[in-house]
């Protein structure tokens, strides 16, 4: 079947130069979503669609190719700024009282695993915000980039994505187009590479016990340098794990239910963008939240599960995590002569 896809993907490209650091994914049918057993509620039901040939980073953007960024454009990210509390208090239950100061400075949302078994139904057990973490210093303001900048960027909020993708002319996938590449033309299989079993050898996620315990059996704590890990059929690196990827989409629970319902059954959903207003169960109070694909090297099978490709997460898009990042995508191939 491989081979197959390799061909279609060759003619596609035959007539295309390809952007630095980016692979053609081609124009595809597939089924998005999953009706199994061990797919939750959010990625039901699995329905056919098709999206347009585009282009595709072949790795989620590195904290080197960021900095290029930043150096060009004197930007500061959300979490190297302070708190705008006027913003924070419309995701907030009315009546809300005004943090102190000290926790209104910028800052970002930093991994720190409890020392002992805890139960799994309350995240604020294993993240921390810690004042001076941002993309420069990771795990907090004693923390930088030293060994990691092919590591992905991480604590990058919605707009400061916006803002990369701007500057490099490129812009983020839709959950359809990331969903699409992620399957690399392996329709209903559990995982990027196929339904074999996943070990430390596939993708960088959690080993041991979540979120107390790390073995570490895959060598890395935390994130790992981009192509650590072997690429999709399209080319594509790190596809499952090491950090989740923002997407372009308002998240609904009822998202898929609500395309399967505005088109006939027999037809397929073609290029879709997402709903126009969110509403996310997780941040019931938030005015909008935004998709994000793909898991993280937090992920565990007692936990999450996420490392599979029609699994979806949301946040809000002032958001900075140290597990979240983003990978681009472009449109518009440059023709070449035909071969």
């Amino acid at each position: 079947m491989w081979s197959a896809l390799v061909i279609a993907i060759m003619q596609q490209a035959a007539a295309l130069e390809a952007p630095e650091g980016m692979v053609w994914i081609p124009s595809s049918e597939f089924m998005m979503g999953s009706d199994a057993d061990y797919a939750r509620a959010d990625e039901r039901p699995a329905h056919r669609v098709r999206v347009d040939g585009f282009w595709m980073d072949v790795t989620e953007v590195t904290n080197a190719q960021f900095l290029k960024f930043v150096e060009a454009t004197q930007y500061k990210t959300v979490a190297e700024r302070a708190v705008d509390w006027e913003s924070l208090r419309k995701q907030c239950p009315p009546g809300t009282p005004k943090p102190p100061d000290e926790l209104l400075q910028p800052g970002s949302l930093v991994f720190t695993p409890p020392s002992q078994a805890v139960r799994l139904d309350n995240p604020g057990q294993w993240w921390q915000w810690v004042n001076g973490a941002n993309w420069r210093h990771p795990e907090g303001p004693a923390s930088d980039l030293v060994g990691k900048l092919q590591h992905p960027v991480v604590h990058v909020a919605y707009e400061d994505v916006l803002a990369y993708c701007v500057w490099s002319h490129k812009r983020l996938p839709t959950e359809a187009e990331w969903e699409c590449a992620a399957r690399g033309g392996l329709s209903q299989k559990q995982f990027v590479w196929g339904d074999e079993a996943l070990d430390a050898k596939r993708a960088n996620v959690w080993q041991g016990e979540f979120p107390h315990a790390n073995s570490q059996e895959d060598g890395y704590p935390r994130t790992s340098p981009v192509k650590s890990y072997g690429a999709n059929a399209f080319g594509l690196f790190d596809m499952a794990g090491n950090v989740w990827e923002w997407t372009s989409d308002l998240y609904r629970a009822d998202t898929y239910a609500q395309q399967v319902a505005s088109t006939d059954a027999s037809k397929v959903v073609i290029n879709p963008i997402g709903p126009s207003k969110s509403a996310d169960p997780r941040n019931p109070e938030a005015p909008e939240s935004r998709v994000h694909r793909g898991g993280s090297y937090l992920c565990h099978a007692s936990y999450c599960s996420s490392y599979r490709p029609s699994a979806r997460m949301s946040c809000t898009p002032d958001t900075g995590l140290e597990h979240l990042g983003f990978r681009c995508v472009q449109d518009a191939p440059v023709p070449v002569k035909a071969p």
